[in-house]
């Protein structure tokens, strides 16, 4: 019964997908929902967001080992993200008209940095979506007891979001995540509420959690502990700002005060809900003490699914496995369509700038299997967690990306040279220090320099040293004298960049979403 549950609500999920997809008809409806979404679909669409794989599998997994200071990072650092995003989009770049943040950085900065921050972007995706992937195959795994395999399962789970995302897009992505919302919602309360009936009720459960340390956010007062845990924070909380997804869903919004609104509801909701599958999680270790805590030491990711299967009716876990299928596809669906869509718009137009809206249609839809591929590939090899893949993915563009972007909006004396000592000086310093750091963990390091520098890495987080360079480089490369580009009038930036986007727009002889 459970099994043909699952197979049911695929085919409905991917019907919905494909019937979205006779409403795309050009490339703004499939990158940005022709930007006609209501406050309600745009809520549920920000909510899914990061309402995925990590939530369900890896937050709740890393709550039980290491409390609340272990998911800094999500749901505080990414729920802040969404309500930073939200305010800076609809005030900064709504009324641009663009498609990608890479237009953004075309218009404020040049072509060159168009191309390097949009192939940090594309890159940040490889692990965010491979860890929607990696638990498609854990789910179809799980609810066919082993009948298929994980392996299977990760193939099985692409094809099935490749399939309505290829062709539906945004519009197909937007209207999937409004269903799938009530989906999630209602199937993990549900579930909440089958729970806390085994474990003798939801204060019992706090109450023990309390007492065993989980519910302590702060860490101890040791100046490298907070290091870490500002770094956990920050990475997510700015890294993830300037990402493809977060800008597709948000300016996808009919209005500007709508993709404002969106954002900080969908926020709000996403970070309170998040806590109901670390509540289910953490009630599996007081019904079952010796199955559960065996299981934190081997894969703590099949904590929530176990309990489920062991302890509840199959009715409830109908109802678990469709909301989490739910979460994961809305999230992957949509993390597959960013990267895909500004590789097209910011990579391949530049070198075929008269590109009909049809040629270029086919473009994003072929990009969009390519990317898929790799992904595939990338979640089959990986060993690392589910929520180490969505962690670690928002470093590259925390050390490469984000600086740009909020220097650009907010100051005004940012120049393309600026731009680009940020983007050269964070990245770079960011890699040297990761690889300093691994490679001194193996013992095979040498040199007072490279020892010095990977001892800061091992105390302070590299991504923030690649943030802290990117910043200086931002500012010294704008100040100095100019040999590259040419600074913009500084009276009103933005409204400089609209006229850029006007003559565009008038060259191409194109639509206003079109150069």
């Amino acid at each position: 019964m459970l099994i043909w549950f699952v197979v049911l609500y695929l085919l409905v999920s991917i019907g919905i997908g494909l019937f979205a997809a006779t409403r795309v008809h050009s490339a703004k409806d499939f990158a940005v929902a022709g930007r006609h979404l209501p406050l309600p679909v745009v809520t549920a669409t920000v909510f899914a967001t990061w309402f995925g794989a990590e939530a369900v599998f890896g937050v709740s997994a890393t709550f039980v080992k290491d409390g609340l200071t272990g998911v800094v990072a999500d749901p505080f650092g990414s729920s802040m993200c969404l309500i930073i995003a939200g305010v800076f989009f609809s005030r900064k770049l709504y009324k641009l008209n663009i498609l990608t943040l890479g237009d953004y950085f075309r218009l404020r900065y040049n072509r060159t940095v168009e191309v390097l921050t949009t192939l940090c972007i594309v890159a940040s995706y490889l692990g965010w979506v491979s860890a929607q992937i990696k638990a498609l195959g854990l789910v179809f795994n799980v609810v066919t007891n082993g009948f298929i395999g994980q392996t299977a399962g990760m193939i099985l789970g692409a094809a099935i979001v490749l399939t309505y995302t290829t062709f539906g897009g945004m519009l197909s992505v937007a209207i999937l995540d409004f269903v799938q919302m009530g989906v999630i919602m209602g199937g993990m309360l549900y579930i909440g509420y089958v729970v806390s009936g085994l474990t003798g009720g939801v204060e019992l459960v706090i109450n023990h959690a309390s007492a065993a340390g989980k519910l302590d956010f702060f860490p101890p007062p040791d100046p490298w502990l907070w290091l870490t845990f500002l770094g956990a924070w920050i990475t997510m909380m700015l890294g993830s700002i300037p990402q493809q997804d977060v800008f597709q869903r948000i300016t996808s919004a009919k209005s500007q005060r709508i993709a404002l609104w969106g954002s900080i509801l969908g926020a709000s909701i996403y970070f309170c809900f998040t806590f109901v599958p670390m509540f289910i999680a953490y009630s599996a270790t007081l019904i079952d003490p010796e199955l559960f805590n065996g299981l934190l030491q081997t894969d703590s990711q099949l904590v929530l699914p176990t309990l489920v299967l062991n302890h509840t009716p199959v009715f409830a876990q109908a109802i678990f496995f469709g909301a989490v299928l739910s979460a994961i596809m809305s999230c992957s669906s949509a993390t597959l369509l960013a990267p895909s869509v500004a590789f097209s718009e910011n990579i391949v137009r530049g070198f075929y700038p008269h590109m009909g809206d049809h040629q270029f249609l086919k473009v994003m839809r072929g990009s969009i299997v390519v990317f898929a591929g790799i992904v595939l590939g990338f979640a089959l090899y990986s060993n690392a967690s589910i929520f180490k893949m969505v962690e670690n993915a928002y470093k590259i563009t925390l050390a490469g990306a984000f600086v740009p972007l909020f220097f650009g909006a907010f100051w005004k004396r940012a120049t393309t040279q600026g731009a680009l000592a940020a983007i050269i000086g964070g990245l770079s310093s960011w890699i040297l220090i990761e690889m300093l750091v691994n490679v001194s963990g193996e013992g095979s390091i040498g040199g007072d320099y490279a020892y010095a520098l990977a001892g800061a890495g091992q105390l302070v987080p590299p991504q923030l040293i690649g943030l802290g360079v990117s910043m200086l480089g931002m500012i010294a490369g704008s100040l100095l004298p100019q040999w590259v580009g040419h600074p913009l009038p500084q009276e009103d930036i933005h409204e400089a960049l609209r006229h850029r986007a006007a003559a565009e727009t008038h060259h191409a002889g194109e639509h206003p979403h079109h150069r």
